[in-house]
């Protein structure tokens, strides 16, 4: 279909946020691991387990995206060395896949107009002549925006006809995260949610990828706190302790933090983050989640979890944990991770919403699996079907 590697067709990934730290740190790291100047940490698809499973090498990834910024990709790499999270010499030595990444990314949709039709017809366009004008057998569209509130409950949500109806009518029915899910979903690629937007739990859209006949997953990326409960919580109830409340203080900066500031957006987050516990203890559990913006802290964040427990004869005990990182670092090579795994789901011809992939995601769509050790086991069965089958043909 279009131009390829001696890898392989190449994968298209478009980011929505295309000049945000995260999306910053996945395009510098993935020109750094495919240069060999930095090896892939982080990276779950590089390891022995998913070494067979035909997933597209990380230097034939093509990136572009939107943003509602216009700062180059190389100023905000700089941006990040200043913050500790770049090496400083990398945005040198990548500066050509910098500056090729930087090339397309195209204005963002930070309004809705009336009627939405209009825009979503645009933002397909966008993708269409990205995969066209690249030769790209496939794209994926990774949702890296700032979290935002879910949608707002309204009828034509139901249904993919109401929907479409609704978007060429005069009143705004998507936010514009939906509704770059709904124009992405229209162009063929697929979809992943790694922000709380909740886009992808509206029956429309979900039956949107099905009629196209592409995968989606999602939600909201497990990079810090959630995921060490994930781990920690199943060992509470492996051994029979109960646990009687489980409290989280987490300090942000940068950007998040701003963002999550508002109760409305913070709810999201909040929510998907205490559905893990009830998923995973037998029991309910006091205590809730806090979210505090720090903007001193930068690109860093700071989670505190404090649990109290009973042992045998009622006797009480309590654990404490700090989880102290760079959200940027632990986001990006699961974004790489995740792009990899969809492009080969799109690959073997994969519809709707994807459940293996739930061990990535603090709130996972299709999956009520919360344990970090069978979530791995789920996604690493799934990868081992392709041993020795290439899935890189278009």
């Amino acid at each position: 279909m279009g131009s390829a590697t001696a890898h392989g067709p190449r994968l298209g990934v478009w980011i929505i946020g295309a000049r945000g730290s995260v999306a910053t740190t996945v395009v510098v790291g993935a020109a750094a691991v495919a240069a060999g100047l930095a090896a892939p940490v982080g990276c779950v698809t590089e390891q022995q387990d998913f070494r067979s499973a035909g997933l597209t090498p990380v230097g034939d990834l093509v990136f572009g995206g939107c943003d509602i910024t216009g700062i180059p990709l190389v100023k905000r790499a700089e941006q990040l060395v200043a913050a500790g999270v770049v090496p400083a010499d990398l945005p040198a030595s990548v500066q050509r896949a910098l500056d090729a990444a930087d090339g397309e990314i195209r204005p963002g949709v930070s309004a809705v107009a009336d009627p939405q039709e209009p825009q979503a017809t645009a933002i397909a366009a966008q993708l269409t002549d990205f995969r066209e004008r690249h030769g790209l057998e496939r794209v994926v569209v990774v949702n890296l925006s700032s979290t935002a509130p879910q949608p707002a409950p309204h009828p034509a949500h139901a249904d993919l006809a109401a929907l479409r109806a609704a978007l060429a009518g005069p009143e705004p029915v998507l936010p514009p995260h939906a509704l770059y899910a709904y124009a992405a979903l229209s162009a063929g690629c697929g979809y992943i949610d790694f922000t709380p937007s909740g886009a992808m739990l509206l029956p429309a859209l979900d039956e949107l990828a099905r009629s196209i006949g592409v995968p989606y997953t999602g939600n909201d990326g497990k990079t810090g706190e959630t995921l060490v409960r994930s781990a920690l919580a199943p060992m509470f109830a492996h051994r029979a302790l109960r646990v009687r409340a489980w409290s989280g203080t987490n300090l942000l900066g940068g950007g998040d933090g701003a963002t999550l500031a508002d109760p409305s957006a913070a709810a999201s987050k909040t929510a998907s983050k205490a559905r893990s516990l009830a998923e995973l203890l037998p029991d309910p559990v006091e205590g809730e989640v806090h979210i505090d913006d720090v903007p001193a802290l930068g690109d860093w964040k700071t989670a505190w979890d404090h649990i109290a427990f009973d042992g045998f004869l009622g006797v009480r005990m309590t654990m404490q944990f700090t989880w102290q990182g760079c959200d940027s670092a632990l986001a990006a090579p699961l974004v790489l991770d995740l792009v990899r795994l969809l492009g080969r789901a799109m690959a073997d011809g994969e519809v709707g919403v994807q459940p293996q992939f739930a061990f990535f995601f603090k709130d996972p769509m299709g999956s009520s699996e919360h344990r970090l050790v069978a979530q791995y086991e789920h996604l690493r069965t799934w990868a081992a079907q392709f041993a020795g089958r290439s899935g890189l043909e278009g």
